[in-house]
């Protein structure tokens, strides 16, 4: 620890990727990527997007886009935002939305005990105080839990890790009980293509609705670093606000351009989104017919537990296999493991694993 750290540095606790190896190949089923390539028409349209124009800075609004996104959804360009990934739009919401300390008394924000652990850092990072909410036996989300004094709430949809979904009509009704405490309702819909209802065609009927998307996972793009928001106007400018506070050119000119050449694509993300989902059916089914715990998901990953052998060496005995997923050694769920789907050809060599180790 340095001396030259404030408190903030010194205190908080950061966020921990998924492993990125560089030296050995494995599967790699940990990081929640999509298997398959980006859109033709994404690489086409960066490759056109490489001329002079690089000299320039990019649009601090990413008009382009957010016209497009626009048509998507079936929204106004005005109630779009897009962001270096949907991990930094949530950076700013936090900033935006929920408030800090301040040394006054300041209600909690709720977000679930087991849930995507960049929250709690957010929290931490923007002072803002936080109360979890544990799950459901069964590691759903029961949105009623959420119907209390506080200071705003966010949790995907579907959780994650768990990859269980949230009855869209309880998403509703919660944010009908925070409207009336003037409170903002974050639902970070990062997954929400491989299987879950989307909350976007209710911002408009309800103001404190925010819906945070990202590239990374439904159209195969994580490694251009590109998210979005869509919600009301007002909560879009808080966005703005944040970001032309710390960054007025989040978005690069290329990663603008092969963002709304995906966004238009919808035929051919639908198409492998849909492959997904299949093989995750599939290897859910078989998992379960060798005796493993699989819990139900709507995402491109699922929550699983190995019979007769712990989370953590399970995860052990699967990477020396030269396969790698995600463990996380928190209470409840450190006997599960984060699995991603792959491609049919690495979840074959997947699941001839798991019965070899569960044999021995």
């Amino acid at each position: 620890m340095s001396k030259y750290w404030n408190n903030r540095v010194k205190n908080i606790i950061p966020y921990t990727p998924g492993e990125q190896p560089r030296n050995k190949k494995f599967i790699k089923l940990n990081t929640n990527e999509n298997p398959y390539p980006p859109s033709p028409k994404v690489i086409e349209a960066i490759k056109n997007a490489v001329n002079a124009d690089l000299k320039l800075y990019p649009d601090p609004a990413s008009t382009l886009f957010r016209e497009a996104a626009a048509v998507r959804y079936g929204v106004n360009p005005e109630q779009v935002f897009a962001g270096n990934g949907s991990d930094e739009i949530l950076a700013f919401a936090f900033g935006a939305f929920f408030e800090d300390s301040g040394g006054a008394q300041t209600d909690a924000i709720l977000f679930p005990d087991i849930t995507y652990s960049f929250y709690p850092v957010y929290a931490d990072l923007w002072s803002i105080p936080y109360r979890t909410i544990p799950l459901c036996n069964d590691f759903s989300i029961n949105c009623d839990d959420y119907k209390t004094r506080c200071g705003g709430v966010i949790f995907p949809n579907p959780n994650a890790p768990t990859g269980i979904p949230i009855p869209l009509g309880d998403i509703i009704s919660l944010a009908e009980h925070l409207e009336e405490q003037s409170k903002v309702l974050i639902v970070d819909e990062a997954y929400c293509a491989f299987g879950a209802q989307s909350a976007v065609p209710y911002i408009d009927k309800h103001k404190n609705l925010l819906t945070v998307h990202t590239m990374s996972k439904q159209m195969s793009l994580a490694g251009l670093r590109f998210g979005f928001a869509i919600g009301s106007k007002a909560l879009i400018e808080g966005l703005y606000r944040i970001k032309d506070s710390f960054n007025s050119y989040p978005v690069d000119r290329l990663a603008l351009f092969g963002a709304t050449a995906a966004i238009t694509d919808a035929a051919y993300y639908d198409d492998i989104n849909r492959k997904v989902m299949e093989t995750r059916e599939q290897v859910a089914e078989e998992l379960r017919a060798i005796g493993f715990n699989v819990m139900p998901s709507a995402a491109n990953f699922i929550l699983i537990q190995a019979p007769c052998i712990s989370g953590a060496d399970f995860f052990s005995a699967l990477r020396e296999r030269g396969i790698l997923v995600r463990h996380f050694n928190k209470e409840r769920i450190s006997d599960f493991l984060r699995v991603t789907i792959g491609t049919d050809e690495e979840m074959d060599v997947f699941l001839c694993v798991c019965k070899e180790i569960i044999k021995n």
